[in-house]
Order: structure tokens, then sequence, then C-alpha cells
């Protein structure tokens, strides 16, 4: 079992940046390949960014390559995502998740927990 907590979102202006935390709790969250996922207002919850369970490899929705970094920190049961030059359409509540897989997936159906999520507003 592993619980998801999101912090660190809220209201910026384009071009700014936030960085959001997930907290884990559970001694196995080392051995889950992790994601950051968003859902705007009237939109289907899409792939931003996942990272494997040890760190040796990341994978990103083209429409945040080069802006966006997920990282993870084991030792404190964390994961985050370094967002650069923020656009208003990046605005929507972002969730973090957990896959007890190995391989990277960018599908929700394939991620097992879920945080309650943290809203980014991003201001024109």
């Amino acid at each position: 079992q592993v619980q998801l907590v999101e912090s660190g979102g809220g209201l910026v202006q384009a071009g700014g940046s936030l960085r959001l935390s997930c907290a884990a709790s559970g001694r196995t969250f080392s051995r889950y390949t992790m994601g950051w996922f968003r859902q705007a207002p009237g939109k289907e919850r899409e792939f931003v960014a996942g990272i494997s369970w040890i760190g040796s490899s990341t994978y990103y929705a083209d429409s945040v390559k080069g802006r966006f970094t997920i990282s993870r920190d084991n030792a404190k049961n964390t994961v985050y995502l370094r967002m650069n030059s923020l656009k208003p359409e990046d605005t929507a509540v972002y969730y973090c998740a957990a896959d007890f897989g190995v391989v990277v997936s960018t599908l929700v159906s394939n991620y097992d927990y879920w945080g309650q999520g943290t809203q980014v507003t991003v201001s024109s």
C-alpha cells in the first residue's frame, strides 16, 4: 500500500516556475515507477512525466519536454516535478501516481495509487 500527497501547486505568471513534490508513505516506495499526470477542466487526465524506480529512466510528454524535469529521492520517499517556462495551457490539477512496474508507462490505467492532486494555475 502506498499513500501519496502532493504539494507545491499555486498561481504563477506565464514564464514562471514551480516545483511540485509528492511525498509517499510505505516502505516499498523505491520499487515503484512514479508518474505525474494532469487534468484540465473538461479534459481527460494526461501523462506529463515518469521516472523509473531507481531514477535511471525518465520520460516526458512532448508538450512539456525541455521545460519540466522529474526526479526522485528514494531516501526521502519523494518525487518532484520541476516546471519552468510555464504556459497558460499548463493550468490543471496535477497528480502523482505510483506503478508497481519496471517500465515507465504513460497510461492512467497502469498506475496503482494516486494522490489527491494539487492545482497549478498559470496566468497570461
